[in-house]
């Protein structure tokens, strides 16, 4: 996945969850942008760190700003959570989960899993799969990271809706996507959210699918370099 033409700035804070004040390296302009990423970004909001903008000229966006990676004491790390799905859809064209993706089989994105509820993916290949995609850049140290950031009651129901998938005889994944280059393994994040870590392990004793895709993280994109089953045992 490849970024749009990336401008150097510095954080100067976070603010209103989805807002960001930062000065453009180029000439110390101060700059407003949007900041998409709803957990808590612990370790990834630091004042003074150097971050990353892409700029979209699209007249009805407020604000034309949007912060997309961040430069951490472990490694360049991607804020924007919605670059996940990209990522791992390429990871799925290129053939890094054999186990889900069948040959030429289709690739279904924003799939109705649930009564007002959607699957990041669905292949229909044999009897179908589902797939939900998390985002991981939370740094725990030591090349470790975790999922959630922050108390999710969200990603929780996404599991739900996943067990309920399977109940009707289709299969169901989850893959963690890292979108941090400290990152190279993954678990749940029992500390933060118990519940959380509790509903995975009974989903995955269920059968859900549970993957961790490492990715290469550059100013220039984010590019997958190896997907890893999660031991269910």
């Amino acid at each position: 996945m490849n970024f749009p033409p990336l401008t150097r700035a510095s954080l100067v804070k976070r603010h209103k969850r989805f807002l960001a004040d930062v000065m453009l390296s180029e000439d110390d302009t101060p700059v407003c942008a949007h900041c998409p990423n709803t957990g808590a970004m612990s370790g990834c909001q630091t004042a003074g760190s150097t971050v990353w903008l892409s700029y979209h000229d699209n007249p009805k966006r407020k604000l034309p700003w949007t912060w997309e990676l961040v430069e951490t004491e472990a490694g360049l790390a991607c804020i924007h959570s919605a670059r996940a799905n990209d990522v791992v859809e390429e990871a799925l064209r290129d053939g890094h989960f054999p186990s889900l993706v069948p040959a030429d089989a289709e690739l279904r994105r924003e799939v109705k899993i649930a009564e007002g509820s959607r699957a990041d993916f669905f292949i229909p290949a044999d009897g179908g799969l589902y797939m939900e995609v998390k985002s991981v850049s939370l740094h725990c140290g030591d090349g470790a990271g975790a999922f959630p950031d922050a108390v999710s009651a969200r990603a929780t129901k996404h599991l739900v809706e996943l067990q309920a998938a399977m109940q009707r005889g289709h299969r169901a994944a989850l893959v963690f996507a890292v979108l941090h280059a400290g990152i190279d393994r993954v678990s749940a994040a029992a500390h933060i959210d118990p519940t959380y870590a509790l509903a995975l392990r009974q989903a995955m004793a269920n059968g859900l699918e549970v993957y961790t895709l490492l990715n290469d993280i550059t100013v220039c994109g984010i590019y997958p370099v190896a997907a890893h089953g999660w031991d269910t045992r």
